[in-house]
């Protein structure tokens, strides 16, 4: 990798000054029946919504489980897609791996030296041990999940000083490193958790299909104005716009809105 993760975001955000991270959550049952006869939809898919809303992202977001969920085609479409995305443009691979040792180790290889992503989620809740192989790895960037989007959220994330606990491991890091997955649906959690978090990135899921308050997430999620550092995921809401042969049109309209609603902060 010839740029962190930190870097491109940061030289990303300053060329086009976008909150944008478009979810790349290509499940095949919901690809629009144009792309039926393809000898790989996912990946004939996904180059037509990269293709029409490159100029709104800051960021794309792969979520792996639709890849895997397709076998060896869906690796395929996965490895074209990132490789499609342009260099430019620093790409998080949703995952939330969090296990230790080798096993981590072997995710950090897959993931950073060979699929070449910027950036992976992790779960952080084995400790330390989960970061230990991706901190060794120069440019390497992880988000952990500090209140994540869901309604069973509150099994963990909303016990007593979790969000706290949360918070104080993921300080003791370089922020350069290491940023945080903050649900918008959580907007009463927003501003605590920014309080928690100064200066992190934040990784922003929840705008869009499921439901988040992005004027929440304007006034109450941001670092400052000048640097928001905060890239709003929305993946449905974008590549799902349109079901017809303009789906990359209509995901293109979708992306447009959102990057012109962030505009306001």
């Amino acid at each position: 990798m010839s740029k962190s993760f930190w870097s491109k975001y940061y030289e990303r955000y300053q060329q086009l000054r976008s909150q944008v991270c478009i979810g790349l959550d290509s499940q095949l049952d919901k690809l629009p029946p144009c792309l039926d006869s393809a000898r790989n939809p996912i990946w004939e898919f996904n180059r037509a919504i990269i293709d029409a809303t490159r100029d709104y992202a800051t960021a794309y977001k792969p979520n792996l489980a639709f890849y895997l969920a397709d076998g060896v085609r869906g690796l395929e479409a996965l490895y074209q897609t990132v490789q499609h995305i342009p260099a430019e443009i620093p790409v998080i691979l949703d995952c939330k791996v969090g296990d230790i040792g080798s096993t981590m180790a072997g995710y950090v290889t897959a993931f950073f030296k060979d699929l070449k992503v910027d950036a992976i989620t992790i779960n952080p809740l084995m400790g330390s041990d989960v970061l230990k192989p991706l901190l060794e790895l120069e440019h390497s960037f992880a988000f952990a999940l500090a209140l994540t989007s869901n309604p069973s959220a509150e099994d963990f994330f909303h016990k007593v000083n979790m969000k706290q606990q949360v918070a104080d491991w993921i300080n003791g890091f370089d922020p350069q490193r290491i940023g945080a997955v903050v649900g918008a649906t959580q907007s009463s959690d927003l501003a605590q958790m920014r309080k928690l978090l100064p200066g992190r990135i934040f990784l922003i899921p929840g705008v869009g299909a499921q439901g988040g308050d992005l004027q929440a997430v304007l006034q109450h999620a941001i670092h400052s104005k000048a640097e928001p550092r905060i890239l709003i995921n929305s993946s449905r809401g974008i590549i799902f716009a349109g079901k017809g042969n303009d789906f990359a049109a209509k995901a293109a309209e979708a992306a447009r809105d959102l990057y012109l609603s962030c505009k306001d902060i």
